[in-house]
């Protein structure tokens, strides 16, 4: 009778138990809504990493957390998004690296041009001790970072002629992205660079307010600069990178399960991310050209001249960051060209 009187209260004990869990596991992930913004247009790689992260984190919550896609700058330029997502009134965004280096100047080791030579180098440095050592330090700043995306290789499009060496720069202005080491490196090379945000940059090539920019290819197309530019040249002076940025506010509100959730979707779709993308860019210099654009590569001896006339610029901002990541990123890279 005793063993039966015991086996009885353990097992409503346990049933309780269960019970709890199971509200427990079912408060874990709430029903939420995530507005996700970005400057791309729909056709765009960028465009399509939000899709799967979105298809991806609805499957892993049972369809409770909703990702909206906000395309082509309806919410802002990057830096209205920015202090959106600081602000928690927006959830996600995936702006370039460089949009960041006004907050943690120390993202501008990304920009640094001519470092790395190729995908597997650059996904070397982004997905390891510097990538993560940059991640690190934007909690403090309102943002959690969730890995990063692939732009693309930068490249300089301009309506007056081709770029096949650095003294094709001189003169030309040249929209670049308001961050000081693209200002001082198109500055090296005798340009004009003029700092603008990107929504503003299709009217001020078309209005000549300015002769060229600088993108990878697969922006370049999705933004139809082949109406308003002639030239495209593979100058790949910058690897361009995105990253998927959460509002620390929202992130905080988060339980842990939701969390793991959003990190395990976010790093599937980065590896869809950038596959897609560089496809895209393969893709996207031949129908630059059937568009019109007039298609010019450099020599390895010109890219060679390209990085000396940059170092002094690389090497000034060096000496302006936190010894201890510039020591991170030089022995990372050290380590990937020796791979």
């Amino acid at each position: 009778m005793k063993k039966l009187v015991r086996s009885a209260l353990f097992g409503a004990a346990f049933a309780a138990l269960a019970t709890m869990t199971g509200i427990a596991s079912a408060q874990d992930v709430q029903e939420r809504v995530i507005k996700f913004g970005h400057l791309n247009n729909t056709d765009h790689p960028v465009s399509m990493g939000v899709k799967k992260f979105a298809e991806l984190l609805a499957a892993k919550s049972g369809g409770k957390l909703k990702v909206q896609e906000y395309p082509s700058n309806q919410l802002g330029n990057e830096m209205q998004q920015q202090a959106a997502l600081q602000g928690g009134v927006q959830e996600m965004s995936a702006p370039a690296t460089t949009s960041l280096a006004g907050i943690v100047k120390e993202f501008g080791l990304i920009d640094f041009p001519f470092s790395v030579g190729d995908y597997a180098q650059a996904d070397a440095l982004l997905d390891g001790p510097l990538g993560q050592a940059l991640i690190a330090k934007l909690p403090e700043k309102g943002l959690v970072a969730l890995g990063y995306w692939d732009l693309g290789f930068r490249n300089v499009t301009n309506s007056k002629r081709p770029i096949t060496k650095p003294e094709d720069l001189e003169g030309l202005k040249i929209r670049v992205i308001p961050n000081p080491v693209f200002l001082d490196t198109f500055k090296a090379f005798k340009a004009n660079p003029v700092p603008m945000p990107f929504a503003e940059l299709y009217g001020a090539l078309e209005s000549k307010a300015v002769d060229g920019q600088e993108n990878p290819f697969a922006v370049i197309l999705s933004n139809k600069f082949f109406e308003v530019n002639k030239y495209v040249s593979a100058t790949n002076h910058v690897y361009a990178a995105n990253i998927m940025l959460v509002s620390k506010k929202f992130w905080d509100k988060l339980s842990p399960a939701e969390q793991k959730m959003m990190h395990d979707a976010a790093d599937e779709a980065r590896d869809y991310q950038r596959k897609v993308s560089r496809e895209a860019a393969k893709k996207a210099v031949g129908e630059l050209q059937a568009k019109g654009m007039q298609y010019n590569e450099l020599s390895a001896a010109e890219q060679a001249r390209m990085r000396e006339v940059a170092k002094p610029v690389t090497d000034k901002f060096a000496a302006s960051y936190d010894p201890a990541i510039v020591k991170i990123y030089n022995d990372e890279l050290a380590r990937i060209r020796g791979k």
